[in-house]
């Protein structure tokens, strides 16, 4: 479009745009439907912990983009930000043979 900003590769220029904020929308939907259902059952299940861990994640909103994958012990993906959190505090427990350290999580 920069170089032939003629009204054809203009309107093309849109038409992207239009379908990508449509597709971002609903993978937004989706994301926003499951944290809500994760949360409902965390309450009902009378989880505590996770139920209000739950509900900070959803405070901070949707962050499209952000997710950080770490391989597990025996090579297993994990992305989500808890499950991340907790395997880097097991693998610096072993790394510096730090067993029971208070002050994390």
């Amino acid at each position: 479009m920069v170089q032939d900003p003629g009204q054809n590769n203009v309107d093309n220029l849109n038409t992207v745009r239009h379908e990508n904020r449509r597709k971002f929308r609903n993978v937004k939907k989706e994301y926003t439907k499951v944290e809500i259902e994760e949360i409902e059952t965390n309450s009902k299940m009378k989880n505590i912990r996770d139920l209000y861990r739950g509900i900070n994640d959803f405070k901070k909103g949707y962050h499209f983009g952000l997710i950080y994958v770490v391989k597990k012990e025996k090579n297993n993906l994990i992305s989500d930000s808890h499950c991340t959190l907790s395997r880097w505090r097991n693998h610096y427990s072993q790394l510096f043979n730090v067993h029971g350290v208070s002050g994390f999580g």
